[in-house]
């Protein structure tokens, strides 16, 4: 009995943190996308139950800490995109697609290459574009909000700097109390309780292809890849097939209830998967089972949480959730800016992103990898040919530099060298993710 304290405490400590510090985000993207109070309810409580149960469905199968989290990127992506064409239909429709794919990428794994093909740095930008105008709340809130928003950054930054993995929750807890006081009759009791609300999806081109494909990209991109690695790192051999299948199907049913995606967590896995769980590596897995019934039974709150917000000024709430995804635009623009080969694409493509441009009906995101890849194939199209030119060929502008040459002490370490390799690129796609959850 003393050999499971360890792991089920830190399963509830991996629950807690996990609901808290991006419960905010999901409701904030759900309603972006054309949710209503009683809609953004239900898909918080589909997808805290659906990462429940497939953190306890694969944690048992396996016997491995396989924490399971919705996917905060994603929700992220969803206020970054807004309303799509046909509503809050259409976005259910985009959120069956989306599960559907990562069924796809377990069963052929042919996918899950392709999607890994993308290049490390587009990738991240894309990420960060997403997330950047979310983590410009807190400033805005600062300024718009301030005797309620000014409690709840100074509560971040202090348990920021000697607790961080409790700053976020009790960023939420000094907004709880600033609405609470500020509130006039409190919250009541109307709308507390759960509930499920079935909506019929629909499918239409542009959400399709605005949110359905990059919800898709950034769930695995941000969220199942470093979710791996962070599980791999701690020498487990999770099998990724399995978990794909298993959170796709969960992502697909959950989706009429207004569940977005889940998908393996990364922060939180850490949680459940280190040395903190339990010294021993083989018996960590009941830290990931805890963990999903504990993030199931906050789900029900979800009425609650939803009512929090409503009370809240919009800014003050996204002023929570940008202080939950900050680290997460670190890792981002970190990894997008790694490589310098790739630099100038990568910032085209988080511009692109965070301008919230929508042509066609498909949202900024997609448009923002668009212009990434077109920008990457130029600048490796120019590369390619300035190494084929003949040194004296007419409108070369570069090819006059080369009187510089005789400076031989710069020969052996030209500037590019150093980062040649692509692999840090690759890491630091694996640590942007780690920093979402």
């Amino acid at each position: 009995m003393a050999g499971l304290l360890q792991p089920v405490l830190a399963g509830v400590v991996t629950a807690l943190v996990g609901f808290a510090s991006s419960f905010t985000v999901v409701l904030a993207g759900l309603r972006a996308v054309g949710a209503d109070e009683r809609q953004a309810a239900s898909g918080l409580l589909a997808v805290s139950v659906a990462s429940g149960l497939c953190a306890v469905w694969l944690g048992l199968r396996h016997r491995l800490p396989m924490a399971i989290a919705w996917s905060t990127p994603g929700a992220a992506l969803l206020v970054a995109t807004g309303p799509v064409p046909g509503g809050w239909p259409a976005a259910v429709g985009a959120f069956v697609v989306c599960g559907a794919l990562i069924v796809a990428a377990g069963l052929f794994p042919a996918l899950g290459r392709a999607v890994a093909a993308i290049p490390g740095p587009i990738a991240a930008a894309m990420l960060a574009g997403v997330l950047l105008p979310l983590c410009t709340a807190p400033v805005r809130a600062l300024v718009e909000v301030p005797r309620l928003a000014a409690p709840v950054v100074v509560t971040w930054l202090v348990l920021h700097r000697f607790a961080r993995r409790w700053a976020v929750p009790a960023a939420l807890v000094a907004a709880a109390v600033a609405i609470a006081v500020t509130t006039p009759g409190g919250v009541g009791t109307h709308g507390l309780r759960p509930v499920l609300v079935l909506t019929a999806p629909e499918w239409t081109v542009p959400a399709v292809i605005g949110l359905a494909l990059p919800l898709f990209l950034v769930t695995m991109a941000a969220q199942n890849v470093p979710g791996m690695a962070v599980l791999t790192g701690y020498g487990y051999r999770p099998p990724l097939g399995s978990a794909l299948r298993v959170t796709g199907l969960a992502s697909a049913i959950g989706a009429p209830v207004g569940g977005h995606a889940v998908n393996l967590a990364a922060i939180t896995a850490a949680l459940a998967a280190g040395p903190d769980a339990h010294p021993d590596p083989e018996r960590r897995w009941v830290a990931s089972v805890t963990a999903g019934v504990g993030l199931a039974l906050l789900g029900l709150g979800a009425g609650v949480a939803t009512a929090l917000v409503l009370l809240s000024p919009p800014v003050l709430i996204e002023a929570v959730a940008g202080l939950a995804l900050l680290a997460a635009l670190a890792g981002a623009v970190s990894a997008a800016v790694a490589d310098p080969a790739a630099r100038e694409a990568a910032v085209v493509t988080l511009v692109v992103t965070a301008s919230g441009v929508s042509l066609l009906g498909v949202g900024g995101a997609f448009w923002g990898l668009v212009a990434g890849w077109l920008m990457l194939l130029l600048l490796r199209r120019r590369r390619h040919e300035s190494d084929h030119a003949e040194p004296g060929e007419p409108g070369e502008p570069a090819q006059p530099a080369q009187p510089a040459q005789p400076v031989e002490s710069v020969q052996p370490v030209p500037p590019v060298e150093p980062v040649e390799p692509v692999e840090p690129a690759s890491a630091g796609r694996a640590s942007a993710g780690r920093a979402e959850r």
